[in-house]
């Protein structure tokens, strides 16, 4: 199946992320292949690369419970979750803020509202929890809970066409086979260009679990699947790897930093595998 710009619903990430990849979408580097049939993505994050592509079949995955349950409440019912944000936009103050960040909803548009509003309204869209896995980011300069570009309806009309699922990427990359193309964009941190491997969720993205990634990704691609992945430029990374794909470097401009004095250009690794430009 070819897929054609008549297919992409142009849809507008609606999180911020650390380490998205809104920057990667809108340059030339050509991303992914013109034919696959099956869209996989097992570190989903802020899901810009899936938003961008065309409509087509999709299995979405990422270990954050949280983020999981906001992209399946929005799928199930977006009115739901926009008539929350609205209240939580009418509210919005320093008091509100660490009432809804020490707050636990259980019901599932709840939730998802609350991580919404939490991720526009922190400090840099950061995601961050502390040793029990609770929220611990505190209030940013943003006060708009509700945005000019929102558009759930459509967020949610691109949802209809496949599957979402929390679950490690070892066992989402399993499922991948001849026909899908796989994005991955693992955890990383690449400051001056060294990988000191991010805090994930309450566990470490550790060496370990790149080295597991290579495996799982060696054995998709065995399978027929074509793969992108993203990750640290690093002299281990590209060890790693060696063999396997070109490496590609490119740089970007860092804004997730302490002060303005810490950011600047860096850089990262591109690399497509099963498949050529």
């Amino acid at each position: 199946m070819e897929l054609t710009s008549e297919d992409n619903s142009n849809t507008e990430p609606f999180l911020k992320w650390a380490g998205g990849k809104r920057w990667l979408v809108k340059r030339d580097n050509q991303i992914s292949p013109l034919y696959y049939e099956r869209y996989i993505e097992p570190f989903l994050g802020g899901a810009a690369v899936f938003f961008s592509l065309p409509n087509s079949p999709y299995i979405i995955s990422d270990s954050n419970l949280e983020l999981i349950n906001c992209y399946k409440a929005i799928k199930k019912n977006y009115k739901e979750v926009e008539k929350y944000l609205r209240l939580h936009q009418r509210k919005h103050c320093d008091e509100y803020y660490y009432q809804v960040r020490k707050s636990q909803p259980r019901q599932q548009y709840t939730r998802a509202a609350r991580f919404i509003y939490l991720n526009r309204t922190c400090w840099n869209g950061l995601y961050r929890v502390n040793l029990d896995g609770k929220f611990n980011v505190p209030r940013g300069t943003k006060n708009n809970v509700l945005l000019d570009t929102d558009n759930f309806e459509m967020v949610a009309e691109r949802l209809k066409k496949g599957t979402i699922l929390c679950q490690d990427f070892e066992e989402t990359l399993a499922i991948a086979g001849d026909g899908d193309f796989v994005f991955i964009d693992p955890p990383y941190t690449v400051k001056h260009n060294l990988n000191g491997f991010l805090k994930y969720n309450e566990k470490i993205f550790c060496w370990e679990d790149q080295e597991r990634l290579k495996e799982a990704v060696s054995s998709a691609v065995n399978r027929g699947a074509m793969v992108t992945m993203t990750n640290a430029d690093h002299k281990s990374i590209r060890s790693l790897y060696t063999g396997m794909c070109k490496i590609e470097k490119i740089k970007r401009y860092s804004v997730i930093a302490g002060g303005s004095s810490h950011r600047g250009v860096i850089s990262e690794v591109l690399m497509r595998m099963g498949w050529s430009v």
